[in-house]
């Protein structure tokens, strides 16, 4: 049973699957489309040309698919896909694409805290770690279990790697590989987030595998070439070829490494 309290308002042209509830004064509008069993919470605004998968909180005040802020935008048909299992909580902001036809998406089991901001055309993975007052730029891609920290602004077309790590009032202008954890304005590779390996149950020997190849592509002073062509060489684990992926499809090249002493 849909559960809508009476000062809200909720488009007749919305779908709202069974379970969802709308608390007070929030705002559903037309064409949204909301999966079972999710919960907009008091004055949150739900904008049209969203879908939202199931079991989902939207937090009070949180303002999710309003128009992008991009001043090529004309009033274009565009989207945004939110997936399931996704805490969203108070004043967070998620904006819809700005080129016709595409979607900003954020996937599942994310968990984006208070005022952050996520940017049109972003893509958004998997378990997906955001704090609070972060502000995401428009075509970002952030990679399944990065950690963003609280005060963080991300650069246009960034993208954070899978498992990566973000320290707070960091500026990352540059990618941030799987596995990294990144530091700084501008932010700087200052490590590996061995933390976040252990937790995702990668085992010691594949987190070996991705320590030397950290050290060789960042400490032995190689050129780019040189050191991906070692490390294929040396390690064939998914850790690695993950990481050699990401470096060789970086289009605004890795973050510096923020060398000892």
């Amino acid at each position: 049973m849909v559960k809508i309290h009476p000062t809200a308002l909720v488009s007749p042209k919305a779908e709202l699957d069974d379970g969802v509830e709308v608390a007070p004064y929030a705002v559903v509008k037309d064409g949204a489309v909301i999966g079972r069993d999710t919960f907009i919470d008091a004055h949150a605004v739900v904008f049209g040309n969203v879908r939202i998968g199931e079991n989902n909180y939207i937090g009070p005040f949180a303002v999710i698919g309003a128009d992008p802020q991009d001043v090529s935008y004309r009033g274009q048909p565009t989207y945004l896909e939110i997936g399931s299992g996704n805490v969203i909580r108070e004043y967070v902001s998620i904006h819809r694409a700005s080129q016709e036809g595409q979607a900003t998406k954020v996937g599942n089991n994310c968990f984006i805290m208070a005022y952050s901001h996520i940017a049109h055309d972003c893509k958004i993975g998997n378990h997906v770690i955001i704090t609070n007052y972060a502000g995401i730029s428009g075509f970002v891609e952030i990679e399944d279990r990065a950690v963003i920290s609280g005060h963080v602004g991300i650069h246009q077309f960034v993208r954070i790697g899978y498992l990566a790590f973000v320290s707070g009032g960091s500026f990352p202008g540059q990618d941030v590989p799987p596995y990294t954890v990144a530091a700084g304005r501008p932010a700087k590779i200052v490590g590996l987030n061995v933390v976040g390996m252990r937790r995702a149950g990668i085992p010691p020997d594949r987190r070996l595998e991705i320590k030397k190849t950290f050290d060789i592509y960042f400490r032995k002073g190689l050129n780019r070439k040189h050191a991906l062509d070692l490390i294929s060489k040396e390690f064939s684990s998914e850790e690695v070829k993950r990481f050699l992926d990401f470096v060789k499809n970086s289009k605004r090249g890795v973050a510096a490494f923020a060398k000892e002493g």
